[in-house]
């Protein structure tokens, strides 16, 4: 069962892990440093313990203990019991969602576990919006893919707004780093997977027409400014589009990632 801690020091250094959180920089510094991430909102907390992932203390307001009472009772973490203006001073925003967890993070798994038995696949090449990458994983899970594949310089998908906007699907769905960046596709191809790239390129094909009779499918996104790089766009087995009406360019990725997830769920 979990220790209740009160705590009316907004300078406490048992409170470290919840400080400045709207320090993106700061944050990716500390989290790494010290193997960790949040999790922000009852239900985020609660997928996020059932996952298995440790708990290595919570903060949250009073009136939050009774919701989340079967969790606190699964762990011997401490939870900080704080008023929720301290909590606003410590973290700098409003918790409005009440509780928060610090979580150890697990070693990422190899490339093979993460392929085995899949069908549908997301690989991202240099997302690195962190409410894009929660979104285009709540995207993925919610057409039912396997896994997400990350390029190197991905937004990291268990930052505390990645994991908000996912509404904890980063843990629900397998996925990892690419460890070869340049030689992702052909990894991906020699395992089976047709890899298709999404892209406004003149010669793509409207994305329904192409994945019909596809076995397994590799849905390659690029960046939110550019789109995908020259190389994984040539080097992809096929380049798709989403047809829209004339005058629209393009869609937000997250939004494309969902039209595109919904079309390669219904092959």
């Amino acid at each position: 069962m979990a220790r209740l801690i009160e705590i009316t020091d907004p300078a406490d250094a048992r409170l470290a892990d919840y400080r400045d959180l709207r320090d993106v920089q700061l944050r990716k510094h500390l989290e790494a440093e010290h193997g960790l991430f949040l999790a922000e909102g009852e239900k985020v907390v609660r997928r996020a313990v059932e996952a298995g992932f440790a708990a290595r203390s919570f903060l949250m307001a009073p009136r939050w203990l009774a919701g989340l009472g079967e969790v606190l009772d699964s762990t011997d973490a401490p939870c900080y019991v704080v008023s929720e203006e301290l909590a606003e001073e410590v973290t700098g925003f409003h918790v409005h969602r009440g509780a928060l967890a610090s979580l150890a993070r697990k070693p990422l798994p190899d490339l093979a576990d993460v392929l085995a038995g899949a069908r549908s696949i997301l690989v991202l090449e240099d997302i690195v919006d962190h409410t894009n990458v929660g979104a285009i994983f709540r995207c993925g899970a919610a057409f039912g893919f396997d896994a997400v594949l990350l390029a190197p310089r991905c937004a990291d998908p268990l930052y505390r707004r990645s994991i908000k906007v996912a509404m904890g699907a980063v843990f629900s769905l397998p996925w990892t780093r690419l460890p070869d960046w340049a030689e992702a596709l052909p990894t991906l191809e020699a395992a089976g997977f047709s890899t298709l790239a999404l892209t406004l390129a003149p010669d793509a094909e409207p994305i329904e027409q192409a994945v019909v009779g596809l076995e397994r499918v590799a849905l390659v996104l690029g960046s939110e400014g550019h789109g995908l790089s020259a190389r994984w766009e040539q080097r992809a087995g096929r380049r798709v589009i989403i047809p829209m009406a004339p005058g629209v360019d393009s869609l937000n990725v997250a939004a494309a990632a969902a039209v595109a997830c919904y079309l390669v769920s219904s092959r």
